[in-house]
């Protein structure tokens, strides 16, 4: 009886010991998602954003503009932008409200209001980058629209202690999306839109991550678009996410020119 307790001790300790010596996983293994999952996640959080307010300092860099000011802005999605840009000491200097369909334009300083219906180049006279509506709404929120990803597999799908990183890849538009992804928070940090020689068309670095309503905002935004050689720095004071708004709308005097575009 005693040999019999001896040899299952035996055992017993001996399987221990082997399961023992197995490698455990790194723990950054025991929280990774999917690729699939991971990209509805990231989608999922930039569509909580249902309203944004921001204040801080716009740089904006192009072969028309180089300038840098104060400014506010107001998103509520999904279809209106509100900027307003401020001098030194807090001066009025323009104001923007921008639909998918409609834009008013006040120039503080000439007492001039642009009006009309909303066009690509009438976005890029305002704001002197050429950027979609889309983008100027993701880019003041920090984000960037995966809807096009949401149902296919990336090409490359990678990950360390650190980061995930995910390619897909559009061979009839000669084109290749990269994202890199914060493995614990999930904050999208850089996004390259480049050709297949790896020739970089845009770019978007996102940092300083603060959680609202459970989604890590950025408050420095930096995108350029390479191949126009124009660039959008946003660096913010304060942010507030999914408030309710106050007014959208200009307050533009009676004695206001008024110009349509």
């Amino acid at each position: 009886m005693k040999n019999f307790i001896l040899k299952i001790s035996a055992i017993i300790i001996l399987i221990v010991l082997a399961e023992s010596c197995v490698p455990s996983k790194p723990a950054y293994e025991e929280q990774v998602l999917p690729a699939d999952r991971l990209i509805k996640q990231l989608e999922k959080n930039r569509r909580k954003i249902k309203t944004f307010r921001g204040t801080g300092v716009l740089s904006i860099e192009s072969p028309e503009l180089s300038a840098n000011a104060n400014f506010e802005v107001m998103l509520k999605k999904p279809d209106s932008i509100k900027l307003s840009i401020y001098g030194p000491f807090g001066i009025d200097l323009a104001h923007a409200m921008v639909t998918k369909n409609s834009f008013v334009f006040y120039d503080v300083i000439r007492n001039n209001v642009y009006e009309g219906r909303n066009k690509e180049t009438v976005l890029k006279k305002i704001f002197k980058v050429d950027f979609s509506f889309d983008d100027l709404m993701d880019a003041f929120a920090g984000a960037v629209n995966l809807t096009d990803n949401l149902s296919r597999e990336p090409d490359q799908y990678n990950l360390n202690d650190e980061d995930y990183f995910l390619t897909y890849t559009d061979s009839l538009m000669n084109k290749e999306s990269k994202y890199t992804i914060e493995l614990v928070s999930l904050a999208l940090t850089n996004y390259k839109l480049a050709d297949l020689t790896g020739g970089t068309i845009f770019e978007g670095k996102y940092k300083d991550f603060k959680l609202f309503s459970d989604v890590p905002v950025p408050y420095k935004t930096f995108v350029e678009n390479k191949e126009n050689n124009q660039s959008v720095d946003i660096d913010y004071r304060n942010i507030e996410v999914n408030n309710e708004l106050s007014n959208l709308t200009i307050q533009i005097p009676k004695d206001a020119n008024v110009i349509k575009w």
